[in-house]
Order: C-alpha cells, then structure tokens, then sequence
C-alpha cells in the first residue's frame, strides 16, 4: 500500500495570499501526475482509494480546494469561484513539476472538480491529456443547483461524531449503498471538533455566497458551459451516476456526440455523485487512464 504524503502551496486571489493543503500518493519522481479533485462541500480525502488503486501507476495528487479541508479560507468570499480555484491548481501544478518534471498530465473531478477540469482542458495549451468527469458535464440542472442551495453552508452544529456522521448520511444519500466503514471514512474528513467540543463540517461556510448569486442569476434555470466543454480537445471519459439529478442523461449522451466525444460509463443505483470507493466504479477509470 502506497504512503500518503501530505504538502501545501501558496496562492494568490484578488484579495491576498492564502494556502492550499494537499495529499499525494506514489513515487514522488513519478513523472506521470494524476490530480483527483473533490465536489463543492467535500475534501482530497474522498480519493483515497482510487488513489491507493493508482499509486503504482501515478504520482497521484489530491487538492483540498481552498475553503476546504486543510486549506485557508479566502478573505473575500466572492472569490470562491472556478476561475480562482483553476488559478490555484495552476500554482499546485507549478511546484509539482518543481518538485520532479511532470511529463504526463491526467485529471479526475468530481462534480465542482469536474467543472475544475474542463476550465483547465478548454484552455489553449493545457497540459491535460486525459479527462475524467465525474458526474457533471455543461449543463448542471437548475433543479440541483437549487437543492444543494438548500443546505451549503447552512448545516447546524453536531453535538457528536454519531450525529454529524447521520447527517452527512442524510446530505450524502444520493451517494448509494455504502458500508458502515466507508460512511466513517465520508464523515470523518469533512468534519471537525471544535474546542467546546461541538463538531462542524470543515469548510468556510463562506462558498455559500457565489452559490447563492449563481441560483439568483440562473433564475431556476440550467447553467449551461457548452462552449467549454466544446473546447476540450484531450480523451475524456464521463462516469454519470444512472439516477443523478445534476447531469440528465440527455447532457451525458450529447457529451458523447460533440467536443471531446467523451466515452460514457454509468453507474446503477447511484445519484450524484459516484464516490468512486469501490472497485466496481474504479475499474473503468483506471481502465481509460492506462489505456
């Protein structure tokens, strides 16, 4: 089993300096790179296992995307936003290629990590050369952006470990089966006890605000990024949990029509999103990365 390694980079935003927390796995010289990045309210820690599955393969690299997790929270919180966060993975990529040349370049996003990616991909001169979406294409639905409006940056303090890993079942149930152990594992690194012993979930309930501007100015209404994904030039695989209220699976098969006409694999009995902890849902990916 490969070691975690643990690192963080500083970056910069309108509004000051600020620094994003980092895990990594396999060989530290591994010219080959692959960056895992995590939903809008989740952390790095989501990958460890298909981190664990790739680390042979990869020097896999898992961001805490700032406001999340290990990273500082930003000073003006209407920089919470895909072109900061784009900015900040640019930075990481920067000091990773400082540390050993980064030859090779492959990504997976889940959800916001997703949209991460494509910002990055449709950019003239990306160095992605293999894109996994997980769970999101160019057109989120209104009806989602809604829902997770609902309770991003709004949940109650949790009296214990029990309570707040209920609630993160109750937030999370669109995830699917998962064990008793694996719902620990998704508890136990986006929460945090505070000193009088309360626990809270462990991001700056500040994203909340660029969300609530986007539900405002979509009106109810799709956010639709067609021009970006059409931009993408790399291989791309989409994984679509089958029941997911975020990407329809009309958006998923025109994804396979039209830009990087990306290969479709869906996952039965999940929502959104795909936690890609089983190896039923990592093969496929480490399937198309080696291929």
């Amino acid at each position: 089993m490969s070691t975690m390694r643990q690192g963080k980079v500083r970056c910069l935003s309108p509004a000051g300096f600020h620094h994003m927390a980092y895990v990594a796995w396999g060989e530290v010289d591994n010219p080959k790179v692959l960056v895992c990045v995590h939903g809008l309210t989740r952390c790095a820690r989501d990958f460890d296992d298909l981190a664990q599955a790739l680390a042979a393969d990869y020097r896999v690299v898992c961001p805490d995307i700032v406001g999340r997790g290990g990273s500082d929270w930003l000073r003006d919180k209407a920089h919470y936003q895909i072109p900061q966060y784009c900015s900040d993975v640019s930075t990481l990529l920067a000091h990773l290629d400082g540390q050993a040349p980064v030859k090779t370049l492959h990504w997976v996003g889940t959800s916001m990590g997703g949209l991460i990616g494509m910002g990055i991909a449709a950019q003239p001169g990306s160095s992605i050369e293999r894109l996994v979406l997980n769970d999101v294409g160019p057109v989120v639905t209104g009806s989602s952006i809604a829902r997770i409006s609902e309770y991003v940056g709004k949940a109650p303090r949790m009296a214990s470990f029990a309570q707040a890993e209920a609630l993160v079942r109750a937030l999370s149930a669109t995830f699917g089966p998962h064990t008793e152990e694996q719902w620990q594992r998704l508890t136990q690194h986006v929460v945090r006890q505070a000193a009088d012993g309360q626990w809270d979930f462990h991001y700056d309930p500040g994203i909340a605000q660029p969300f609530g501007q986007l539900l405002a100015a979509t009106g109810g209404k799709d956010l639709e990024l067609w021009p970006v994904y059409d931009a993408i030039q790399c291989p791309s695989l989409l994984v679509r949990g089958a029941e997911s209220d975020l990407l329809t699976r009309a958006t998923a098969q025109a994804m396979t029509e039209r830009g990087p006409r990306a290969q479709l694999v869906e996952i039965p009995g999940v929502g959104h999103a795909p936690t890609l902890m089983s190896a039923e849902q990592i093969a496929p990916i480490a399937q198309f990365l080696r291929s």
